[in-house]
């Protein structure tokens, strides 16, 4: 009986730790998504939905980002590729979560000119990201933000993922961890890269304007 007690206690312990781990450990906590997201959860939307216009959100298209090495560009400038874009920090538990996933659909697209991947350090520590990334061997490009971001892009919840299509319109937008490599995105940026960039199979939302952040 006092066997049964103290391996109950122990077990017990054990558990009260590793609930404690995942809770407090952002790396422990990403592994456990990660682990879900193996089982099919964390699906990113997929369905095409009209997109949103950024022409008509002021200084939407000269955000300008910058490189490690201090070269900069703007959103305008990306205009003809299919652009995804993420912001994310080191951490963030449902960052690191879905970072795999990110590098496994950049890996595929890396060498195509249509697509560019703009990986967002919030904290705007590139150092810090980039030792991440070199650690874990991503090959992701990570940049900081030179500007202030429209609402309408990011709110501020990481992660953020926002796809614009070819003409730099928003065709995706979510917050919240999700598996970026699954078949059904891949599928996704395909079919955006298909589009023409005149094409007006996405009809634009009439959204209301949020203003800047600061």
């Amino acid at each position: 009986m006092k066997k049964r007690i103290n391996k109950s206690t122990i077990w017990n312990a054990l558990f009260f730790i590793g609930i404690l781990v995942i809770l407090f450990v952002p790396s422990a906590k990403a592994m456990l998504m990660q682990g879900l997201m193996e089982i099919g959860l964390f699906r990113p939307d997929t369905e095409v939905k009209p997109a949103t216009d950024l022409s008509a959100v002021p200084q939407a298209e000269t955000i300008r980002f910058s490189d490690a090495k201090g070269k900069t560009f703007t959103l305008d400038e990306l205009k003809g590729k299919v652009v995804f874009l993420n912001f994310w920090a080191t951490w963030c538990p449902p960052c690191l979560a879905e970072m795999p996933s990110i590098n496994k659909l950049y890996e595929q697209y890396k060498n195509d000119p249509k697509v560019v991947f703009v990986m967002v350090d919030a904290d705007g520590k590139l150092p810090k990201a980039q030792a991440y990334l070199d650690r874990k061997k991503f090959s992701l490009p990570v940049y900081s933000l030179d500007t202030a971001v429209p609402e309408i892009l990011f709110s501020g919840s990481l992660p953020t993922t926002v796809v614009l299509d070819k003409q730099g319109r928003i065709s995706y937008n979510e917050s919240g961890v999700a598996n970026y490599a699954s078949k059904k995105f891949i599928e996704f940026i395909e079919t955006l890269k298909s589009l023409e960039e005149s094409s007006d199979r996405f009809n634009t939302n009439e959204k209301k304007v949020k203003p800047l952040k600061n």
